[in-house]
């Protein structure tokens, strides 16, 4: 198992209390490794895909206790050597995939327009302990870290340039000094400090 993936395990157990909490941290996972399909007459469903079981174990429970709604889990099995099983995540239009793309702060309505808004609702990150809910979401969602007895790396990947920007901005927040990168169709949000990672890492 990778430094990364233990690392994503431990954080995997962290379990905010709040509800304010829980919907950041969802509200990051969604927006980080999540997909949402059009069906027409605006209807929606969503999928989140994970190659960790204690990452969609989360995601599960945080649907349930937030939303009071019970998603459901696809296996997909790898047919490559040591590659890992991906886990998917799914909720129908018809379990309230609309109600929870609102919710999370993805989907909204302007003058009887609905629109995507993939940057970080500001009303969800307050508070500190909120802040550092949907930073821990966002690192299960689309981080990873790298051996510290090899080198020093800590990266987010995000689609949206926006929210790569509003991620930095986040992390910077906490006194650290992450940068941003494009990479082929992605925005890299990266820490290369030893300190800086500890520092983050004792933040989520």
């Amino acid at each position: 198992m990778s430094f990364s993936m233990k690392t994503k395990n431990e954080l995997a157990r962290e379990f905010p209390e709040s509800d304010h909490c829980q919907l950041a941290e969802l509200s990051a996972l969604i927006r980080m490794s999540g997909t949402i399909q059009l069906l027409g007459s605006q209807k929606v469903n969503i999928q989140i895909v994970t190659e960790n079981a204690a990452i969609a174990r989360k995601i599960f429970s945080l649907c349930k206790k937030r939303f009071h709604i019970h998603t459901e889990i696809r296996i997909r099995k790898s047919r490559l050597l040591k590659k890992n099983n991906h886990y998917m995540i799914f909720i129908s239009n018809e379990a309230g995939a609309t109600d929870v793309l609102k919710e999370v702060g993805i989907l909204k309505e302007e003058d009887g327009h609905r629109f995507i808004d993939l940057s970080i609702p500001s009303e969800y990150i307050r508070e500190q302990c909120c802040k550092r809910a949907y930073l821990r979401g966002a690192f299960l969602g689309a981080g990873s870290i790298s051996d510290p007895e090899k080198t020093y790396h800590l990266e987010f990947v995000t689609s949206s340039r926006e929210h790569g920007e509003d991620l930095k901005d986040l992390i910077n927040e906490f006194g650290l000094n992450a940068k941003i990168v494009q990479r082929k169709n992605n925005y890299v949000v990266y820490l290369k400090e030893g300190d800086q990672i500890v520092d983050l890492l004792n933040i989520i």
